[in-house]
């Protein structure tokens, strides 16, 4: 037995859009989030202030920082914001930079596409600079010796010269250097790995200067006092045991069923 059910159709408020004015908002969804951080680019750029979303107040001029805090829904955009996300995790500096000139691609590949030129033939011509570029910078690209530390405060002080720490270049460079240098591992024929996401971590304690910071050959733990005047401050030579399991104490629960199903066991 067959029954004519109805067939219910949902119109979609959404409209799809194609060709010349799809590719003009695209650039200009890009453009929209380079002009944010582009007055943090340079040794006179400027600080941004930002309120996260646990409601504290952030003070920086690092592209992927602030970026990172922006709610965009543009496809276009997002992508620019992971641009500069990859940039921080591969290269660690760039990333206002990365954003700007991405930015500034889009704006000169604009006037192509109003010319009729296909995106595909624009891509191409950049993918052809980008081989020119990488040719130059291979001639003129200096051999730097890792174990040289005057070369490496150079290099380090070139990179946070631009942020909000530069006043105080020359401490945060000797930090930076000692810390690489203590997380490093030789993988051999003349390679090192420096894994910074594992091996090092900056651990903020209040109080005190930004001079009295330091870098600790193992493993810190920030842990508050639980018993002042009882526990020690410092212990040479320690005895270290390793748990897998949490040492603090366990609240039980309010409430317990206990089941008794026999004489013997009211008096267990």
């Amino acid at each position: 037995m067959a029954l004519n059910a109805p067939v219910l159709v949902l119109k979609d408020s959404l409209k799809r859009e194609s060709g010349t004015k799809v590719h003009h908002a695209n650039i200009q969804a890009a453009k929209a989030v380079a002009d944010i951080i582009r007055t943090t680019l340079g040794p006179r750029s400027m600080l941004k202030m930002l309120l996260d979303a646990s409601g504290g107040i952030v003070v920086t001029n690092d592209g992927n920082a602030i970026l990172r805090e922006i709610d965009i829904a543009h496809p276009a955009a997002k992508s620019m914001i992971e641009l500069s996300r990859t940039q921080d995790e591969e290269v660690g500096d760039g990333t206002t930079s990365v954003i700007v000139l991405a930015g500034e691609m889009l704006h000169v590949a604009e006037a192509f596409i109003d010319k009729h030129y296909h995106p595909t033939v624009i891509c191409r011509a950049y993918t052809k600079a980008l081989e020119d570029a990488l040719a130059v910078l291979d001639k003129i690209a200096m051999h730097v010796d890792v174990n040289d530390r005057a070369a490496m405060l150079g290099l380090v002080k070139s990179s946070i010269g631009t942020k909000f720490t530069g006043q105080f270049g020359d401490l945060i460079a000797d930090l930076a250097i000692d810390a690489t240098t203590t997380a490093g591992v030789d993988l051999g024929q003349g390679m090192r790995e420096v894994d910074i996401k594992k091996y090092i971590k900056v651990e903020k304690v209040p109080g005190g200067q930004l001079e009295d910071s330091r870098v600790l050959k193992g493993v810190m733990f920030n842990k508050d006092v639980v018993a002042p005047g009882k526990m020690r401050r410092k212990i040479v030579n320690p005895r270290i045991i390793l748990l897998d399991c949490p040492v603090e104490y366990k609240k039980g629960e309010n409430q317990t069923n206990a089941e008794l199903m026999k004489e013997e066991d009211w008096f267990c």
